[in-house]
């Protein structure tokens, strides 16, 4: 067992949980099972291993919030870490090596770049020489941390801009697909905004509504929803046919757990039932999700595995030419801290990839902004590295995303996620998800890897999983972050 020590910084820089969701990563990125505890004066990690590794906390930055920061490798030592310098040389690092990178490749990098990567470079140097004056250092790590985090925005944006230009110059017209996912057909304004905002639509199917007693299918919600499709010339991404989470899943299929077997064979029926009542309406089939994360049914990983294998098999023998996508959740796998796993989602892809089944893409979900479930809050920066490291299995991504509009109880939510209070300074609102929109939806379309970005939930109105993760609210009134959306939409796709 390995044991590395940071002492504790100033309340104002980290809450009272976030040791909660700390988590230690090898040179691979992998998260280690690990045991992380707050004392008086020190957090103390202890890991499963004896490497190098990196550290990785929520750490409230001024003016911005509560955002996943990582050091750089830390090596285990008698003495404790100064938290703060060491995030400070995290990011500091990370910054310098990406510019470098992205202008290898030929990315212009702006002078505010590089005068914010100076700036960080210099408030570093003096927190890292000045050690012993701990608050003086802190004080300096926190303003390098604050220009490196400037310098990655920027940096970031000027990905985007050229990434997109070149882009445009070969297809003006991008052919990203956008949608959001829809729980009831809109109707009134509700449908102008929508075919406003997205070229596509992704429409549930939840196994528990479809099949509540085994052999009695009711149709009616899909139905509905793929018929609103057909009328209003949008494709269909159906699914995903199977999640692994109580919620979507029939009562009655516990009575198979612990007998894999018929598991897959009920799983393997129900998947072939919903295609032939849909084969010809469907552009793209979600075959499943969660498979990386869900407890349900007390599979076991490599259960979970050969259970992925199967839906992919299935969708791929009752419709062999539309495309098959298998989801993820947490693709930063900060679970694996916490779990006895050993597969990351991004070996675990890796598998399916390399076993030739005829995966068309891989789907991450990326509901940022929660405690619960879904991630963490991440810089530009973090969210663009994922999506070049999950573009390495060489496949193309469908990127389903979402953020909370609003810190208050939502009634309409089912699942066990909250929006994260720390991760926006004085909370989530409209404003923020808009923003969010605006920050994160045009890396992804900058991204050729990325085939199609789903918002995971159209209206706050329907039952759903993430808090006021709509686009539209409950009374049915469009939110900010729609018109983002559509005006990002209406500049770069078709």
């Amino acid at each position: 067992m390995g044991l590395i020590r940071f002492l504790v910084p100033p309340p104002s820089s980290l809450s009272e949980q976030a040791h909660e969701r700390a988590f230690a990563t090898g040179i691979d990125l992998v998260p280690w099972r690990c045991e992380t505890r707050r004392t008086a004066d020190e957090i103390q990690q202890t890991r499963s291993v004896n490497d190098s590794g990196n550290f990785h906390i929520p750490w409230i930055v001024p003016g911005r919030g509560e955002i996943m920061l990582q050091t750089c490798t830390l090596v285990e030592r008698a003495e404790p870490y100064l938290f703060a310098v060491e995030l400070a040389r995290g990011k500091v690092n990370q910054l310098r090596n990406q510019a470098a990178d992205w202008q290898a490749i030929g990315l212009v990098v702006d002078d505010d770049v590089w005068d914010k990567l100076r700036g960080a470079t210099e408030h570093f140097a003096r927190a890292a020489v000045g050690q012993h004056k701990v608050a003086e250092a802190i004080e300096a790590a926190q303003q390098a941390l604050a220009l490196a985090l400037e310098g990655s925005d920027a940096l970031a944006r000027c990905y985007v801009d050229q990434a997109l230009a070149v882009r445009r110059r070969q297809t003006p017209q991008l052919p990203t697909v956008l949608a959001a996912e829809l729980a009831a057909p809109p109707a009134g304004k509700g449908t102008e905004a929508f075919l406003e905002g997205f070229n596509a639509a992704s429409i549930p199917i939840v196994w528990r509504e479809i099949e509540a007693v085994e052999g009695a299918y009711q149709w009616n919600r899909p139905d509905k929803l793929i018929d609103w499709c057909v009328t209003n010339r949008r494709p269909v991404i159906g699914g995903p046919l199977l999640q692994l989470d109580a919620h979507t899943l029939p009562d009655w299929l516990c009575l198979w757990e612990g007998d894999f077997d018929n598991i897959v064979s009920v799983v393997r029926d129900f998947i072939e039932t919903v295609i032939s009542r849909y084969r010809g309406k469907v552009a793209a089939w979600q075959c499943a999700a969660r498979v990386n994360t869900g407890r349900a049914l007390s599979l076991s990983e490599e259960e979970r595995l050969r259970l992925a294998v199967s839906t992919i098999e299935a969708v791929r023998q009752a419709d062999p030419n539309t495309p098959v996508i298998l989801r993820f959740d947490q693709p930063w796998a900060e679970y694996m801290a916490r779990t006895d796993v050993d597969l990351s989602p991004l070996h675990f892809a890796d598998a399916l990839v390399r076993a030739g089944l005829g995966l068309s893409a891989i789907g991450l979900d990326l509901s940022m902004g929660f405690t619960g479930a879904g991630s963490a809050l991440r810089d530009r920066l973090d969210f663009a590295r994922l999506i070049d490291l999950w573009s390495c299995l060489g496949l193309p991504l469908f990127v389903c995303l979402s953020a909370p509009s609003s810190m208050a109880a939502d009634p309409a939510a089912w699942g066990a996620a909250k929006p994260d209070a720390n991760a926006i300074s004085g909370g989530w609102n409209a404003a923020a998800q808009a923003k969010f929109v605006e920050d994160f939806l045009p890396i992804l379309l900058a991204k050729p890897s990325v085939q199609a970005v789903v918002w995971n939930q159209w209206s706050d109105a329907e039952s759903h999983e993430f808090p006021h993760g709509g686009l539209v609210d409950s009374a049915g009134a469009a939110k900010s972050s729609l018109k983002a959306l559509s005006a990002i939409r209406k500049a770069n796709l078709r």
